[in-house]
């Protein structure tokens, strides 16, 4: 990536990042962060006596997502306070600003984890082990009296045969299952957008989680399907049936599996055809095709069916 001066973020930014590090900060570099498709990420170098360290801001600059949501800052601040109690490591929370009264738009501010994002792994067992464990860890986060609560981002009721897919009855089949009576589950601390792309990795384990601006109290079926739906559509359905197999050897006796919350996360990804996401191509994936996506979601689909069907 390339570093670009301090004077490419509007001087109100600068001044409240300075202010929220601390007497004698001074911001040496910026640079654009890979991964930021739904806000805009900055990495900053900053130097506070005579010591360099580096923070990521993150400008919540979706307006859609914010009229939404228009509490996000706050969302993300909340969850990160939380994770301080877990085993996980994430950025330690410097400084937000919820209504953007200081930076034109809300913004969290939080210090920079070591690691990279690794989508082609060298030892896969090893990989799916490492992010099984982490989002185990997430789950055993007591989030008693954390204030938000997971919600469907579809109305199942609603959506139309996906007229993309190769099997769009199967998918109607699907709609119905989730629009029914949902399994009775406890709601735990989950971190709502856990995939391979939010997880950091160094030396061949995982070194933190990042992006935690849905995290909620929900169905721990929800943070396990999400993941799954994911390496679906990266790796095929084998790596996400790998992944359920090794998070239920990390969870025990703590989790019990049921194909509703896959099906349930599977639909919420639905928004028009299924097209290959922009955050895998930034974190250099490739070999993907809009094409290959849905004909791997529509296999996850009849996979997950079955599943039900001998539930």
């Amino acid at each position: 990536m390339v570093s670009i001066g301090p004077s490419a973020l509007p001087g109100g930014i600068l001044t409240w990042v300075m202010e929220s590090i601390g007497e004698g900060a001074e911001i040496r570099h910026v640079q654009p962060l890979a991964g930021g498709t739904s806000s805009t990420l900055r990495e900053l170098t900053v130097c506070r006596n005579g010591e360099l360290s580096s923070y990521v801001l993150r400008l919540f600059s979706n307006k859609e997502w914010l009229g939404q949501e228009p509490d996000l800052a706050w969302h993300e601040a909340e969850s990160l306070r939380y994770m301080r109690q877990s085993g996980v490591t994430v950025p330690n929370l410097i400084a937000y600003d919820e209504t953007g009264e200081r930076c034109g738009l809300p913004a969290t501010l939080m210090t920079k984890i070591r690691g990279a994002v690794v989508l082609r792994p060298t030892d896969e067992n090893q990989w799916i082990d490492g992010l099984a464990l982490a989002l185990a860890k997430i789950h055993q986060t007591n989030g008693e009296n954390f204030p938000f609560e997971h919600f469907s981002y579809n109305d199942a009721l609603t959506l139309e045969k996906p007229l993309w897919s190769k099997v769009p009855n199967d998918w109607m089949r699907a709609f119905y299952i989730v629009a029914g009576i949902r399994p009775q589950t406890k709601f735990s601390f989950i971190h709502r957008d856990y995939h391979p792309s939010n997880v950091l990795w160094e030396g061949g384990k995982v070194s933190g989680v990042v992006d935690w601006v849905n995290a909620c109290l929900g169905p721990i079926g929800v943070d396990v399907g999400h993941c799954r739906v994911n390496l679906a559509q990266l790796y095929g359905v084998s790596v996400a049936d790998r992944f359920l197999e090794a998070y239920q050897r990390c969870a025990g006796e703590s989790y019990s599996y049921h194909p509703y919350w896959d099906l349930l996360s599977l639909i919420d990804t639905l928004d028009g055809p299924p097209s290959v996401y922009a955050g895998w191509v930034e974190f250099s994936m490739s070999g993907l095709s809009d094409e290959l996506v849905q004909h791997r979601l529509d296999d996850y689909l009849l996979n997950l069916l079955d599943r039900f069907d001998d539930f």
